[in-house]
């Protein structure tokens, strides 16, 4: 059951980066705009970051195992339909279909776990969980990067989407014997519509102008938008809080909210996913755009930082006892120095050498130590039933922080170069060195947010 899950979790973080490095095949191949290459590769985030808790929710009232299936036979079927996609608006169609599909499959994925293992069975599948999140990302251009260079029978970039076909198909022929398909977890909790709807609309608002303000000039919808979702949160939060005091069944349980170390894990699993975010998006704008690597060799140069990602995230519990307690903050601080390192030693529009696989590598290390024992921690005392609410809860937060990553160090990155001048690898170099400070200084926040918030 275990690995079904987590396969299928692998592939749809997958479509989350494989498509960055496949973009500019796909806008040559089918002639799109540049707004469609944006919707392109954020469609399948909007629908996906949207729809979580919806889908957590239906997990609880239908059943896991069978929501789980149902997500991934959608996300197979609109994978299919993406790779034999014709025109732009097509593909955009089929990725926000792909979306959906993992947007219901993803959040049962922590649930099963939750009411299939206990104890210190609980702890290593959570600990595997959170290292198939961490390499996912990495992994997602390192693939892209081969397969769109391998043309496989001169299919060009279709392969990135053609490649879930056949893995979905074998993960639903054995996901029917190997899930739990019987009855749902909590029949008798009442659907909370309004809060869907209030969340739904917030985090649309939210992610929408995220994902296409860069592309568009930030204009003023992109700002209203950002201001209407801030609006829509606290009007949600205050529904929620006046149906809990009626006896109601809110979307998310406040006792969820209040688990011990639940605050300080989710402003923790934000900070780390938008220091992952932005530092790949920034690194892939640089290597692509700047010193002007193929589509392999921009992949291939997140090897490194998604290798020892997940070695970090499958041993980190085995490491001494009398380290655990200061992994999380060792890995906030350890990302602050090699993200300044990889900047640094790109910072004359040179490849680096050896440094800066040491620095890709303590990256890794320390994005990993910063995200998987958080999520661990957080997660191996949740209650069982509680166990939808707090996946859709952590899905959600490890998505938008990946999408506020990409939108604000993206927009540094793309800022800071159109002001130093005319693009080159020299100017590419010193926007990459600006994003990689302020990077640093997020995962320095990350360091001393225990000491606060614990306090607190």
């Amino acid at each position: 059951m275990l690995a079904v899950v987590l396969a299928a979790q692998f592939m749809a973080l997958l479509d989350v980066f494989i498509v960055n490095v496949a973009a500019p095949t796909i806008g040559s191949d089918l002639h799109a705009s540049g707004a469609d290459l944006q919707l392109v590769i954020a469609g399948y985030a909007i629908t996906y970051s949207v729809l979580l808790i919806t889908g957590a929710r239906l997990g609880d009232r239908l059943g896991h195992g069978r929501v789980h299936l149902a997500g991934l036979a959608l996300f197979t079927a609109a994978s299919l339909a993406c790779g034999l996609a014709q025109g732009a608006t097509e593909l955009i169609a089929f990725r926000l279909v792909q979306g959906a599909g993992s947007a219901v499959m993803i959040p049962q994925v922590l649930s099963l776990i939750q009411r299939s293992f206990t104890g210190e069975a609980r702890m290593r599948a959570l600990g595997v969980y959170a290292a198939v999140i961490a390499v996912g990302a990495a992994a997602g251009q390192v693939i892209g990067g081969v397969l769109v260079s391998a043309d496989l029978f001169g299919t060009g970039w279709r392969p990135v989407f053609l490649v879930n076909v056949p893995v979905g198909a074998v993960l639903l022929a054995v996901g029917r014997h190997a899930l739990p398909r019987g009855g749902a977890a909590d029949r008798t909790r009442a659907f909370d519509l309004t809060g869907l709807v209030l969340l739904g609309g917030a985090v649309s608002l939210l992610t929408v102008p995220l994902v296409l303000g860069q592309e568009e000039g930030w204009p003023l919808w992109s700002w209203l938008s950002l201001a209407a979702a801030a609006g829509l949160f606290v009007l949600f939060c205050r529904f929620e809080a006046r149906l809990a005091r009626r006896g109601g069944a809110p979307l998310i349980a406040p006792r969820v909210l209040r688990h011990p170390g639940m605050g300080l894990a989710v402003f923790r699993i934000a900070a780390v996913m938008a220091v992952n975010g932005g530092f790949l998006f920034a690194l892939t704008l640089h290597v692509q755009g700047g010193l002007g690597y193929s589509a392999l060799h921009a992949g291939l140069t997140f090897a490194p930082t998604a290798v020892v990602f997940g070695l970090v995230g499958l041993t980190w519990r085995s490491w001494p006892a009398s380290w655990q307690r200061i992994l999380t903050p060792a890995g906030f601080a350890l990302t602050a120095v090699s993200v300044v390192a990889v900047g640094l030693v790109l910072r004359g529009g040179g490849e680096g050498g050896a440094w800066l696989y040491a620095a890709y590598a303590g990256t890794g290390t320390g994005i990993a130590l910063g995200f998987s024992p958080t999520l661990t921690r957080a997660l191996a005392t949740v209650r069982p039933e509680d166990a939808a609410d707090a996946s859709g809860l952590l899905a959600t937060v490890t998505q938008l922080g990946q999408l506020i990553g990409v939108a604000v160090f993206g927009t540094l990155f793309l800022d800071r170069l159109e002001s130093l001048g005319v693009p080159g690898a020299y100017t590419s170099a010193e926007a990459l060195v600006a994003c990689m400070f302020a990077l640093a200084a997020v995962a320095a926040t990350g360091a001393v947010s225990g000491l606060v918030l614990r306090r607190r």
